[in-house]
């Protein structure tokens, strides 16, 4: 996990649509980038559904969210339109992103060892710093946790 008062590293990937998005586009703004290891998981689906309900807030405060993961942009799309997320998606197919924010790692499952996504979440400052950092995050309880972060900000 990258630490917090670094510059958070550049990306250029697809979102849902296809659409490419970088992380430069976004400043100005505060940025919640959000790694996940899977769509359509029971996981994975609360965390963005949590996420999705509490959008309008973020929006007041001129926040914007980033959710990546290694899906592909056909996957997100019909993660997005299932649910009807209101954020944007990006497709990391390459693990680019995945690896410069230092969330792929060794995961056990069941006594089994693996290569995957950490669940992780930064907050990313106007100036394109990471303020705050939290691995291992409970899925469900996220979203809510990123809210009391830029409301305390």
């Amino acid at each position: 996990m990258l630490e917090t008062g670094t510059k958070a590293p550049s990306f250029s990937l697809p979102d849902q649509n296809g659409q490419m998005h970088s992380l430069e586009e976004y400043k100005g703004k505060k940025v919640i980038l959000y790694f996940y290891p899977k769509d359509n998981t029971p996981g994975c689906t609360k965390q963005a559904c949590n996420f999705g309900e509490l959008y309008p807030q973020f929006q007041e405060k001129g926040a914007v969210i980033l959710g990546v993961s290694k899906d592909s942009v056909a996957s997100h799309k019909k993660f997005e339109e299932k649910y009807s997320l209101p954020f944007t998606l990006l497709s990391d197919t390459e693990l680019s992103c995945i690896r410069a924010y230092d969330v792929w790692q060794e995961k056990k499952n069941y006594g089994k060892v693996s290569m995957g996504v950490v669940r992780t979440t930064y907050l990313i400052d106007e100036e394109g710093v990471i303020v705050k950092a939290f691995g291992n995050v409970k899925a469900a309880d996220n979203p809510g946790q990123m809210l009391e972060c830029i409301l305390t900000e």
